[in-house]
């Protein structure tokens, strides 16, 4: 079922879904997420059965933001339910990117959601900017949620769904009231949140997003370091965190990532004969008629906006291939080149 999220009805209706423990279809700035009482072990273990996921893979708990240290830049009465021992550098994220596509890895406070976290010590936070969320947020701590577990509403693995349609595509298996779909909109950040891990002696990031290393590091006034920096220095294993698989956010055929260059020679090679494949890219490519080309945006926002709504929308025209011309070098692009990279691998 999807609700229009404008209709203060819908998000006391999801809030009431929540609270009884079911699924609930929520839009983030990011994607979309299937979100559940994140202390409720039985809903949690819900999400893992609707997605088909492994149960050591950990959750994200979503936050509100509304509480009056959330106002003033201090997130400890926040974060509190879920987490202890929060290092200051981790407080410094959230005051400058909190609302916002920011996860951050903390140590969990051990009576909390333990189902969500994997098992692990530690619990993956964020608090989304999207008004939706913060509703729906905010309605259902009014019944006693104190956070929601929302990983992205897809089946593990798939691409990720930026609108309520894409989520009632991936779980059409389910029975009709299984699950409520809040309807919020495309998303408009379209990738998931950075991932940055404050459980280790320095913040180290796991999964790249649309905020650069540059930006972390200066808000918390410590370089942020990548996970092969991390390795080198020995400190210490990284946690398990969502969408950093090696192969993740795929469509149901290939995809193979190539330079403008070759993409364009192996189309020269191919001819009409390429019509199973589709091609994504930002140069002005030549292509025989009937092939499927989608031009890229060339500015990294705006790529990552569409990215998952491209390939699912490339998916479903029926080709056996999908090609992509490799994204640029610079930090601007390392969240779309990053799940581009899990996509294809």
């Amino acid at each position: 079922m999807i609700l229009d999220a404008s209709a203060a009805s819908a998000i006391e209706q999801a809030a009431d879904r929540l609270a009884a423990g079911g699924l609930v279809g929520m839009p983030t700035e990011t994607v979309y997420g299937l979100a559940a009482d994140a202390d409720n072990a039985t809903a949690v273990q819900s999400i893992f059965s609707a997605k088909e996921r492994p149960a050591d893979h950990p959750l994200i708990v979503h936050v509100a933001a509304d509480d009056a240290g959330a106002a003033s830049g201090h997130w400890d009465a926040v974060v509190a339910p879920f987490a202890q021992n929060v290092p200051a550098v981790a407080l410094a994220l959230m005051k400058a990117f909190w609302p916002g596509p920011l996860t951050l890895i903390l140590p969990r406070r051990p009576s909390a959601v333990a189902v969500a976290a994997g098992g692990q010590d530690s619990v993956g936070l964020r608090s989304p900017s999207h008004p939706v969320a913060q509703a729906l947020l905010k309605a259902a701590r009014a019944k006693g949620v104190q956070g929601l577990a929302a990983p992205s509403a897809n089946r593990f693995g798939r691409v990720s769904p930026t609108t309520a349609a894409h989520v009632q595509q991936e779980f059409e298996a389910l029975p009709e009231d299984a699950l409520l779909v809040l309807d919020g909109g495309a998303c408009p950040v379209g990738i998931e949140s950075s991932i940055v891990d404050c459980t280790r002696a320095v913040p180290v990031l796991l999964r790249p997003g649309m905020l650069s290393v540059d930006e972390l590091s200066r808000a918390c006034g410590v370089r942020v370091q990548q996970p092969e920096e991390a390795a080198d220095n020995e400190l210490g294993d990284a946690p398990r965190a969502s969408g950093t698989l090696a192969s993740h956010y795929a469509p149901s055929v290939p995809v193979r990532l190539m330079p403008a260059r070759q993409l364009q020679s192996a189309l020269d090679v191919l001819g009409p004969d390429a019509r199973h494949i589709a091609v994504y890219a930002r140069a002005d490519l030549k292509v025989a008629p009937g092939i499927l080309l989608r031009r890229m945006p060339s500015e990294a926002a705006a790529a990552a906006q569409e990215l998952f709504a491209q390939l699912r929308a490339l998916d479903d025209t029926g080709v056996k291939l999908i090609w992509v011309e490799t994204p640029p070098e610079d930090a601007a692009w390392d969240g779309v080149r990053d799940r581009l990279q899990r996509a294809a691998a």
